[in-house]
């Protein structure tokens, strides 16, 4: 069995980065990211990206670190509105952004793994998203065509992995990283503890570890919070 697991981030990148790549990022605002990969990317000075991704983060954390560098030349998203730095790129024609309802976004990555190169949707008809979309009727409703993602590279974060790679998502971070990981040629994933294999039960399994070609172990993290909502104390 080949031997999937990396000392650090930067090492489990290494011959995978180039100028101008197409990634797939897992992760749903600051839930269930690749923290690691994030940094390492960033680090690297790798640039002329295109991400596809639910979000671009926040400002300074997630994506958002990305967006920061100026690496970022495409956001393949459905969410952004928490990214300041994102909006003003974008409204100043520094980045581009192709909008991509949720669920599609979803099924894009998802039909890209399973070798789909396009499917229709009812999702968008009459919107500005339809427009330049091949458009078909089917029982007397239209449908547009959507592609298929396929990426040079997935990175994704899970919560426990065997060192053959099989690995389990914990709870909402989930999210967006299985259909992710299944996008790309290549997919790293980072996770909190990495386990022998026969210690996860088969039927725990979220994604399949001939997916994973690397791994590394992320943990520790620090819990980063998008929102932070108080109550007023009311005195008594």
């Amino acid at each position: 069995m080949a031997n999937k697991r990396y000392t650090d981030a930067a090492t489990a990148l290494e011959g995978v980065l180039f100028d101008g790549m197409t990634i797939c990022a897992g992760g749903f605002g600051l839930c269930g990211i690749p923290e690691r990969l994030i940094d390492a990317i960033e680090a690297s000075g790798v640039k002329d990206l295109t991400i596809a991704s639910n979000n671009a983060g926040i400002d300074g954390q997630g994506l958002g670190k990305l967006l920061r560098s100026r690496q970022v030349k495409k956001m393949i998203s459905s969410y952004v509105g928490e990214n300041k730095e994102f909006e003003r790129q974008y409204l100043s024609g520094e980045l581009e952004v192709e909008f991509c309802p949720q669920g599609t976004l979803a099924e894009r990555c998802r039909a890209g793994g399973a070798g789909i190169p396009g499917f229709y949707t009812k999702t968008g008809v009459g919107t500005l998203v339809a427009e330049g979309k091949e458009v078909k009727t089917f029982d007397g409703q239209d449908y547009i065509l959507e592609r298929g993602i396929r990426a040079d590279l997935s990175i994704i974060k899970g919560w426990k992995a065997d060192e053959s790679g099989n690995l389990i998502f914990r709870k909402t971070a989930r999210n967006f990283n299985q259909p992710m990981a299944t996008a790309g040629k290549i997919c790293v994933a980072e996770v909190e503890e990495i386990v022998p294999v026969g210690s996860l039960d088969p039927d725990t399994i979220h994604l399949p570890g001939i997916y994973v070609k690397r791994m590394i172990v992320g943990a520790p993290y620090d819990k980063q919070i998008e929102f932070r909502t108080v109550r007023e104390r009311v005195s008594a």
